[in-house]
């Protein structure tokens, strides 16, 4: 039995009965996309796929079932219910998340309900690994070269917003195994516009991200434009949480029409 038939059977017998059988994963691309909609996930968060386009960013990025994968910072999970699924019978997926001992509320509540979203479907999380990744002292997630491949999702600005960008791409560099990937998903800054080193709106510009990884040892090895949106002025006073999902200046009929920011999408390899 597929892992995707397994989902079916699993979380949703009705859904097979619906017309959604047969959920086998010829390609990549294919069987990602089926998880992606799968009956596990919330309505909320497989919305999102059209703007996320996960299963082709992942197809983008090289995945394959039987590898080692570090999801840095997963937040919520929103990734982690494709890809732990997708890694479950034959890979690794490892969440290198936030302190679940920090002084934050926030931090650690954070955790607390990643950790209680795993708990709701063990026969699809159950082979999940935690790890703790939090500079500037916690930032061993995983052993020197002992990864296949690690992704990031719009979490650079955070880290140039703590200080700690440098600190983060020397971690990720030093856990891949030679040859590695590094899959980078990250709001797409105006070229035009000078970087802010703290990257307070939320938007990073691509050159400024490619030097950061390349600071670091990585080589980019390709772009794509999947995650792309031209209609995003990134002009916002709120900065990119102005459109949505967050929508902090309020769910107005303009941020709804223009959507998800842009996003740049680059593969680097170790």
């Amino acid at each position: 039995m597929s892992l995707t038939t397994r989902i079916i059977t699993a979380l949703g017998a009705a859904l097979l009965l619906a017309g959604s059988a047969g959920l086998q994963a010829e390609t990549t691309a294919s069987g990602l996309a089926d998880i992606a909609a799968g009956p596990h996930r919330s309505a909320e968060n497989r919305a999102r796929n059209a703007a996320r386009h996960p299963a082709e960013t992942l197809e983008f990025f090289g995945i394959a079932r039987d590898m080692n994968v570090v999801e840095i910072w997963p937040a919520g999970g929103w990734y982690t219910e494709i890809l732990a699924p997708y890694l479950n019978e034959s890979g690794q997926y490892i969440a290198a998340h936030w302190d679940p001992d920090a002084e934050s509320e926030f931090v650690r509540r954070g955790v607390e309900r990643f950790r209680a979203k795993l708990a709701e479907h063990p026969e699809l999380y159950g082979n999940v690994r935690m790890a703790v990744l939090m500079p500037p002292d916690k930032m061993d997630f995983a052993p020197a070269e002992s990864v296949d491949m690690i992704l990031t999702f719009r979490n650079i600005h955070n880290w140039m917003g703590r200080g700690s960008a440098d600190a983060m791409f020397a971690t990720m560099f030093r856990a891949l195994k030679p040859g590695g990937t590094l899959g980078v998903v990250e709001h797409r800054g105006d070229p035009a516009v000078p970087q802010d080193p703290k990257a307070g709106k939320g938007y990073v510009t691509e050159e400024h991200a490619i030097a950061l990884a390349e600071k670091a040892g990585f080589r980019l090895v390709a772009r794509s434009e999947i995650n792309a949106n031209p209609k995003d002025t990134k002009d916002y006073e709120r900065g990119v949480w102005t459109l949505p999902p967050t929508l902090a200046a309020g769910k107005e009929q303009r941020y709804l029409d223009i959507g998800e920011s842009d996003r740049f999408t680059l593969r680097f390899v170790k």
